[in-house]
């Protein structure tokens, strides 16, 4: 196999460099209207802030979505919009940014997402749903195994949890030339791999996946949909690894009531 050809994306998605540029404007014009709490820091590094978008009224609850870019680019600023959905509902929604790599390793950044949302965790009461896609997926995942050390507070309060194109099983990754940039082993990327977390907490998980994404973001959810008890598979057919978040954006999506439809307080 062609590792990086098999985790390349946008050479397989039409008007894939138009994509990024799209998330910024909608995430700009967002931000402009949203009743929000920006630049909250969970740390000392620049790019340890969280931004905290607030409903009208009293949140129901508390949703934290993390972004993807492969551990090695972007930020939370371009995906405000992404917010829309789960704030018609009256949920807040907290995003953080994280350090990403060469500077750090995956397992550093896995810490800062514990540490960001924890910090949300403490500014809004209620039940916690988390969402992160692609490599947010898998960070979003990792916050159920029981080494990365969540806050008892803040696990019993988890009541769902939607990796969204997310890896599950980071040993492929070290074929990649991208992992020049991670610099893992195999110890790491065992230790970083959800799919290999032999006692995750017990809340459950839909492991949401685009139909016409690249195979291996289709058997990376599935090998964490098989590995976890309390997981199930979702394909969102005619659905790639970029237009995959767009249901976010509305209340009734079926991406947006898998998140948040059900959960009780």
């Amino acid at each position: 196999m062609d590792y990086d050809d098999a985790y390349a994306n946008a050479p397989y998605i039409p008007g894939a460099d138009e994509y990024p540029e799209k998330w910024a404007a909608r995430a700009d014009a967002f931000r402009t209207t949203a009743r929000a709490r920006l630049d909250m820091a969970y740390g000392p590094h620049p790019r340890q802030r969280l931004d905290l978008f607030q409903p009208e009224g009293a949140p129901q609850g508390l949703v934290v979505f993390v972004h993807g870019g492969y551990w090695l680019k972007f930020d939370r600023k371009l995906w405000s919009h992404l917010a829309a959905g789960p704030l018609a509902r009256n949920w807040a929604v907290a995003m953080p940014s994280y350090r990403l790599a060469p500077e750090v390793h995956i397992a550093e950044i896995t810490g800062d997402v514990r540490a960001s949302i924890e910090l949300a965790a403490a500014g809004i009461a209620g039940p916690i749903v988390l969402a992160g896609h692609s490599a947010g997926g898998h960070l979003v995942a990792r916050m159920l195994c029981p080494d990365v050390g969540l806050s008892d507070a803040v696990a019993g309060r988890l009541r769902r949890v939607v990796p969204i194109s997310g890896l599950s099983d980071l040993r492929p990754l070290m074929n990649t030339a991208m992992n020049d940039q991670f610099r893992m082993d195999l110890a790491e990327a065992r230790a970083e791999s959800p799919a290999l977390c032999a006692d995750p907490l017990a809340v459950p998980v839909v492991a949401w996946v685009g139909g016409a994404e690249r195979p291996v973001f289709l058997d990376q959810s599935r090998w964490l949909a098989d590995a976890w008890p309390q997981a199930e598979l979702h394909v969102d057919h005619g659905r790639h690894h970029f237009d995959v978040i767009e249901g976010l954006e509305t209340a009734d999506s079926p991406l947006t009531r898998a998140l948040l439809d059900g959960i009780a307080s």
